[in-house]
């Protein structure tokens, strides 16, 4: 027997879920699996009701899963019929990006490295924030919040950029801007190298939670693979988008303890700052590489949280969307 459950369906299941659940969290939850929960009720509402969405959202999924198998079943046939393509883009991007370069390669080890020698002579000498090892502190938030920016912006110009592709021959449209994302990781290992270089060049202890990095990154690929699948679909609508999303990225920095520790930031602008998902991304990579501490639940669940939410949006609107480029492109 089949069964069928509208978009309607969904979102009352959806809603329904999740008042269950903050009643129940906000009740029964204990500070040891949350973690720290801010004081003032506006916050607590938020940091409850993340959880609770966060939950439901992982629940809807996999209730999609089930009910929808044939069709996602499809997708991953799919998926695997254009995965050599899907390499091809890859190493098309890899190899675009330093063609004609005389250095090459080095360029993804040089270029964080005299980024972080600028900003660090810069904020050193004017600002002088009390940061131990601040070389180290800089290149960490660099390399989390570079992956993020470059992945994005190159995934949101993908579908526009492959427009001949698209009109000629079938292709999967989430192949574009997943190609993009997976390049900029492919960059970001050779700025981990980099990382790695500084690291052990300003004497910087070795710790064994180094080792769970891969982590965050992982929580931070869905992420940006969701943003991406987003960006690509309201751009080939709305042109604009380019400039207005590399407007926000300069917001988004400044607001992202890149530059500066979190500790001269008030009160009030400390549980504003949790709603940057960049700034948890950050904090748990520096976590694991700087402090040899390993994040517990309640920033675990911060993390898929936001990747999950991304990537569901993402996914839905490059779903019902992309049947449409081929009349804006």
């Amino acid at each position: 027997m089949t069964i069928v459950i509208s978009k309607k369906h969904f979102i009352l299941i959806a809603i329904a879920l999740i008042t269950v659940l903050f009643v129940v969290f906000w009740r029964y939850l204990p500070v040891e699996v949350a973690g720290h929960r801010p004081g003032n009720i506006p916050m607590l509402i938020f940091y409850i009701g993340f959880i609770s969405a966060t939950a439901t959202m992982i629940f809807i999924g996999f209730l999609i899963v089930v009910i929808k198998w044939d069709f996602v079943r499809s997708q991953f046939y799919l998926f695997a019929r254009f995965r050599h393509l899907l390499k091809l883009m890859i190493k098309r991007d890899f190899v675009s990006r330093y063609r004609r370069s005389v250095l090459g390669i080095l360029w993804s080890l040089l270029n964080p490295v005299l980024t972080m020698l600028v900003l660090t002579m810069v904020f050193s000498m004017l600002f002088r924030f009390d940061i131990p090892n601040f070389p180290v502190y800089l290149l960490s938030g660099q390399l989390m919040f570079n992956f993020f920016s470059e992945s994005t912006n190159s995934a949101m110009l993908s579908i526009t950029s492959g427009a001949g592709t698209i009109k000629k021959v079938y292709v999967p449209k989430y192949i574009f801007p997943l190609s993009r994302v997976i390049s900029a990781l492919v960059n970001v290992g050779f700025s981990f190298a980099a990382f790695l270089i500084v690291f052990i060049f300003t004497g910087e202890s070795f710790r064994l939670t180094l080792l769970f990095v891969p982590i965050p990154m992982i929580y931070l690929l869905v992420f940006s693979v969701g943003v991406g699948f987003f960006l690509s679909a309201a751009s080939v609508f709305f042109r604009d988008l380019t400039y207005i999303w590399g407007v926000f990225l300069t917001l988004l920095m400044f607001l992202t303890p890149i530059m500066y520790p979190v500790s001269i930031l008030p009160d009030r602008v400390f549980h504003l700052i949790h709603l940057n998902p960049m700034f948890h991304y950050v904090s748990y990579f520096r976590e694991l590489a700087l402090n040899g501490n390993v994040p517990g639940l309640w920033e675990n669940v911060i993390c898929i949280g936001f990747a999950i939410a991304a990537l569901g949006v993402g996914l839905y609107v490059k779903m019902t969307q992309q049947d449409k480029y081929i009349l804006y492109l």
